[in-house]
């Protein structure tokens, strides 16, 4: 079931955003995503409107849009590949004609996923905060 975040969302929407970095973004260190855990908590999610995907009464995925800004969108590993991530995109296009995002180079899962959506490439640029490149995508 896709339903808006809940305070009490939190925990579980972490530890999906935790345990789906790992795998897809294993070239990242464990410091830097130690800080962004508490970035997204403090700081990301207060500024997005949020969906989360339950099953069972858990948190099994969810996206975050900031305007048509795909912040985030995270699908528990051991539930990848049951259109957990193309349902909570499929949502997200029902009020937003045009998505954009950004996605680590490295992220060959996350890419996989955005190139079967239909997303486009847009440009390449330098991520601050870890030097590594990402690739802006478009989806219109």
């Amino acid at each position: 079931m896709i339903r808006a975040f809940a305070a009490e969302d939190l925990d579980g929407l972490l530890d999906v955003w935790y345990e789906a970095s790992l795998v897809a973004h294993s070239f990242l260190s464990e410091d830097f995503l130690a800080t962004e855990r508490q970035q997204i908590a403090e700081h990301w999610l207060p500024m997005a409107e949020v969906i989360v995907y339950e099953t069972d009464g858990r948190v099994v995925g969810f996206l975050a849009l900031v305007g048509n800004e795909v912040g985030a969108i995270f699908v528990l590993p051991s539930y990848q590949g049951r259109g957990i991530g193309r349902s909570l995109m499929d949502r997200a296009r029902e009020s937003l004609p045009v998505l954009e995002l950004d996605v680590f180079e490295a992220n060959t899962i996350g890419r996989r996923f955005y190139d079967a959506y239909g997303f486009r490439f847009v440009d390449r640029h330098i991520h601050q905060e870890t030097g590594r490149p990402e690739l802006r995508l478009r989806l219109d």
